[in-house]
């Protein structure tokens, strides 16, 4: 919910909890689930840019330009299952969602460290997932932190699984 507020109040717990709620009752999609074996493991938040109104104050994620985005701006992977190529699928996953909306450009604000960065701060995803799903970067405003931009065109979605897996 950080990014879907404005100002410094940006809630905690439960509180972001009804709010998080009360969207998805809306009809409102706020990211996407992945699930291994029936068990969700893995999370990306994204949507339109203007569902976003923090990243419009952002040094880092501010507007590159006026052009319509989806922003993708969170990741979440559980411990038991990184290392097995689930943040690339959600990622496939969150642009074929996107493409199927009608966007025609995703947008991404990832991590790009030379050293090993602690998985836990890595909820933006790394630059290198982003380079092998055909993002480029568009703008770096901080050292470490690139944005990144895909153009989409509309079409068949992109396959999920990787092959023999």
């Amino acid at each position: 919910m950080f990014y879907r507020k404005t100002g410094t109040d940006t809630g905690v717990g439960t509180e972001n909890q009804r709010a998080m709620k009360a969207l998805v009752a809306s009809g409102t999609v706020t990211g996407l689930i992945g699930y291994e074996n029936g068990v969700p493991v893995a999370w990306v938040s994204l949507g339109p840019r203007e569902d976003y109104p923090k990243l419009r104050r952002s040094p880092v994620m501010k507007p590159v330009d006026d052009r319509p985005v989806w922003s993708i701006v969170c990741f979440f992977v559980d411990r038991s299952v990184r290392g097995k190529g689930l943040a690339d699928r959600m990622l496939r996953a969150a642009v074929n969602h996107a493409r199927s909306q009608g966007a025609r450009l995703v947008e991404a604000y990832p991590v790009d460290a030379k050293e090993q960065t602690d998985p836990d701060a890595m909820f933006f995803g790394a630059k290198s997932m982003y380079d092998r799903a055909g993002f480029r970067e568009v703008a770096r405003r901080k050292a470490t932190r690139p944005v990144v931009r895909r153009a989409l065109r509309p079409g068949r979605p992109a396959p999920l699984q990787r092959k023999g897996g």
